[in-house]
């Protein structure tokens, strides 16, 4: 079976940041690419459809410009397109099914903000069954890496070390998904993992009593690092520090992810809710982090 990536692209700037963003990661993962456009036939025709274009015309038009794009930038990469006709949020999602990893486009709010998460791309991370990257509009694979020294592109270095990846950990939750994309994406870029457990102050209302504060914080530091050994283990090389924490998990991971050059988080796909979801803490972190951010689902 051919393993593939899967990014979503509309003709927007960040839908083509996505796209080569996406295209790196084939690349590290030595997957092929393959990118999607959705389309509908209206009545009339769309505001963004040219004049005495037909719509099914203009989107193969605006697939073939990423196909291109990409294609250009990276030659040995294998790029196919994917015209569907659907909804964007069922096409990307009929098309994530059939990836490894999802990654999509999301406007920036602007230079130190996150993301403008819209409906399409919040239910396409709510309801994808496989992990789900957003990238920012403007985002370069020089985005990725530490400032070069000197004033030289980190791009035109490839040594130029990889900006550190970090998790977000819920150990009351144990996801074995989660901790092996976080090492993975870790030992793919030669960089650095910093591992984030957040836990409140006070135990939520109704639950049993628990441990005073330093004891409480040597219980969740032991159970971090007994979940991660496994996959310290598996993965000798990649240089891991855990920092656990009282306070607000949104918060607190987004303080934790300023220079990162990748985020990880959880959302559960148990909990019986109606509707796709993604949870208070993706949902604040998708919103308030500006680096690419990892939504991988997890029991």
């Amino acid at each position: 079976m051919v393993r593939n990536i899967t990014a979503g692209v509309d003709g927007s700037p960040e839908g083509l940041a996505a796209a080569h963003w996406a295209a790196h990661e084939a690349l590290r993962r030595g997957a092929a690419l393959n990118l999607v456009h959705a389309w509908h036939r209206h009545v009339r025709p769309a505001p963004y459809v040219s004049l005495g274009s037909a719509e099914h015309g203009w989107a193969e038009h605006l697939l073939r410009e990423a196909v291109d794009s990409v294609r250009a930038a990276h030659p040995t990469l294998t790029v196919a397109g994917r015209l569907i006709c659907d909804s964007a949020v069922s096409a990307l999602l009929s098309a994530g099914a059939e990836a490894e990893l999802l990654v999509l486009g999301s406007q920036g709010l602007g230079s130190t903000a996150g993301f403008v998460t819209g409906s399409v791309s919040q239910r396409v991370v709510g309801g994808a069954g496989c992990p789900v990257v957003l990238v920012r509009a403007g985002r370069s694979a020089a985005d990725e890496h530490l400032p070069a020294v000197d004033g030289v592109a980190p791009d035109e270095i490839p040594e130029t070390p990889y900006r550190a990846v970090v998790l977000g950990l819920d150990v009351t939750q144990p996801c074995d998904d989660l901790i092996a994309f976080a090492f993975d994406a870790a030992h793919r870029r030669d960089t650095a993992l910093r591992v984030i457990h957040v836990f409140e102050a006070e135990p939520a209302e109704g639950a049993p009593p628990s441990a005073p504060g330093p004891e409480r914080l040597a219980d969740r530091e032991h159970t971090v690092v007994a979940a991660l050994r496994p996959w310290a283990e598996k993965y000798p090389k990649v240089p891991v520090t855990e920092t656990v924490v009282e306070g607000r998990t949104a918060a607190e991971l987004v303080r934790a992810a300023t220079g990162a050059g990748l985020v990880v988080v959880g959302r559960r796909t148990g909990g019986g809710g109606l509707g796709h979801h993604t949870g208070p803490v993706a949902h604040a972190v998708l919103h308030h982090v500006g680096c690419p951010v990892a939504v991988v689902p997890h029991a």
